[in-house]
C-alpha cells in the first residue's frame, strides 16, 4: 500500500514507520522517508495511514510512548485501516478528536495480491471531509472506496465481510475433504464449482493450495481467526446468533493449535481433513 503511494508520484513525501524497522528498508530505497516513532510520522504528515495487526497493536501505536497522540495536533488526519472491533475504533477516534485531529476508520477487504495491485476495497467511516481528502491516496491503494457513515460502521462491515469469508473457506475445505474421502478428484470438484452459481475467485485461487497442502500466507490464518472472534463478539452484543461462524471459528482455533497460525487461512483445511 505504501509502495503504491510512492509509485503514484502524487505526494511530495511518503513517511514510513513500522514496529519492525527492517520492513521499512526497501521502501526507503524506493524514495520513502523513515521516522523513528509514530509521533514523528504524524508530525511530518497531514494525513497518517495506519495498518496494524489487531486491536492491541492499534491501541499501542496510538496511546503508547511516542505514539500517534504525541504528534497529533489540530486539523491533522488519522486514518486507521486496521481490522479492529468497533469499541477499539471508537476509543481511538475519541482520543484523536480530543487533540483537535480528524479520524477516519478505513479497514480494507482484500489480501496480499490485491494490496500489491492497488485493488483493495476500502470501507471508510468517520470524518467525511477527511475521507474526501484521502480519496487520492485511496485511489492508488484500492479499486473502490465506500463511505459508510459514522465511526464504527467500517469496523462492523469489515467483520461481517470476513465472517462470511471465513465460513466460505471452511465450507470449501470440508467439500474438498469430503470429495477426497468419497474417491473423487478434488480438481473435478473445483471445476464443477467454477462452472456454476458458486463460482468465485477465492475458490479458484485457494483450491490448488488446498490440494497441495501448501499455504503461503496471503492472509494469515491467525488474522482470520481474530476476525471471526470479533464478529462473534459483535453478534453476541447485537443478539444475532452466528452458528456457522462459531463452528468455523472452532476449526480455525484448531488449525492454530496445529501450528498453522502464520500460514494462509486456507490452512484451516489441515484441521478439517485430519484422519
Amino acid at each position: 500500500m505504501a509502495r503504491n503511494l510512492l509509485k503514484s508520484g502524487l505526494f511530495a513525501d511518503v513517511v514510513v514507520w513500522n514496529r519492525s524497522s527492517a520492513k521499512c528498508e526497501e521502501l526507503v530505497k524506493e524514495g520513502a522517508k523513515t521516522a523513528a516513532t509514530p509521533a514523528e510520522v504524524v508530525k511530518q504528515c497531514d494525513i497518517t495511514f495506519a495498518v496494524l495487526a489487531d486491536p492491541s497493536a492499534a491501541l499501542e501505536v496510538v496511546f503508547g510512548a511516542h505514539g500517534v497522540l504525541e504528534g497529533m495536533s489540530a486539523s491533522k488526519g488519522y486514518v486507521d485501516m486496521s481490522t479492529v472491533d468497533e469499541s477499539t475504533s471508537q476509543k481511538i477516534a475519541e482520543a484523536i478528536t480530543a487533540k483537535g485531529g480528524r479520524f477516519l476508520e478505513a479497514p480494507v477487504s482484500g489480501s496480499k495480491q490485491p494490496a500489491i495491485n492497488g485493488q483493495l476495497i476500502i470501507l471508510a467511516a468517520g470524518d467525511q471531509g477527511l475521507f474526501e481528502e484521502a480519496l487520492p491516496a485511496f485511489s492508488k491503494m484500492g479499486k473502490k472506496s465506500l463511505f459508510l457513515g459514522a465511526v464504527g460502521a467500517g469496523a462492523r462491515m469489515k467483520l461481517v465481510v470476513n465472517s462470511v469469508m471465513g465460513c466460505m473457506m471452511g465450507t470449501l475445505c470440508e467439500g474438498m475433504s469430503l470429495a477426497d474421502k468419497a474417491g473423487l478428484a478434488q480438481g473435478d470438484l473445483l471445476e464443477v464449482l467454477g462452472l456454476g452459481a458458486m463460482a468465485c475467485p477465492m475458490f479458484a485461487q485457494k483450491g490448488p493450495t488446498i490440494q497441495a497442502h501448501n499455504y503461503p500466507a496471503a492472509f494469515p490464518l491467525k488474522h482470520q481467526q481474530k476476525d471471526l472472534r470479533l464478529a462473534l463478539e459483535l453478534g453476541e452484543k447485537l443478539g444475532q446468533p452466528l452458528p456457522q461462524a462459531a463452528a468455523a471459528n472452532a476449526k480455525y482455533v484448531e488449525a492454530m493449535d496445529l501450528g498453522h497460525g502464520d500460514s494462509d487461512f486456507a490452512a484451516v483445511h489441515e484441521a478439517i481433513c485430519k484422519k
